[in-house]
């Protein structure tokens, strides 16, 4: 657990904006979900049991279950549910830059894996799924300006989706001699991915 100092926090500031201005230019909205979130959504949804110990529980009062937010999309998805009578309604793309607690087993890396951190998540909400693909370019393109803004050696490499879901995933990496990750990159035809997500194969071409 840190405390930002002041020179700290007008450097996460200033990162914060970079995101905030290149996912408006996706067209992107921000809103602000609650930290504390129903434990019951998490539970319909069944990942309450996928991550275990490693979400925070608490209790109020009335013996109500809630959780500390290590994500979103259980919140984001009633939320939209409750506002969306219709397909119309859709595309939406929707995103927020909170702070995000997960009870880590072994916080490392600095400020990469605390048990509390500052995260921007973004969820689109889409008709089809050729709509979906369009959203995640946007989305993809957005993350390849904020890093380059940022001055950063990175590479976009394919990942498993982990608790998070979805057949079609990619993490951002900074190039760097020390970390969390590693990744491997194919000079010959620029397939690269995450170690725990990479496949061996042959270039047809």
């Amino acid at each position: 657990l840190y405390s930002w100092l002041p020179l700290g926090h007008r450097v996460l500031r200033s990162v914060e904006e970079i995101v905030r201005q290149e996912m408006n230019a996706a067209d992107a909205q921000e809103l602000l979900l609650p930290v504390v979130q129903p434990l019951d959504l998490w539970e319909r949804s069944g990942r309450s049991a996928d991550y275990g110990p490693l979400m925070f529980r608490l209790y109020d009062r009335k013996d109500t279950a809630f959780a500390l937010a290590p994500t979103a999309e259980e919140v984001i998805t009633a939320t939209v549910a409750a506002d969306a009578s219709s397909y119309r309604d859709l595309p939406v793309n929707l995103f927020q830059i909170g702070w995000k607690y997960r009870d880590e087993l072994r916080p490392r890396f600095g400020l990469l894996r605390t048990r509390e951190f500052l995260m921007k998540d973004a969820y689109s909400f889409d008709a089809d799924v050729e709509g979906l693909r369009v959203t995640y370019q946007q989305m993809y393109d957005a993350y390849h300006r904020v890093f380059e803004r940022c001055g950063l050696t990175f590479r976009p490499v394919e990942a498993q989706a982990g608790e998070i879901g979805g057949d079609v995933n990619h993490e951002f990496m900074a190039v760097a001699a020390v970390g969390e990750d590693d990744f491997v990159w194919c000079q010959a035809c620029d397939y690269a991915a995450n170690v725990e997500a990479a496949r061996r194969g042959v270039d047809e071409k």
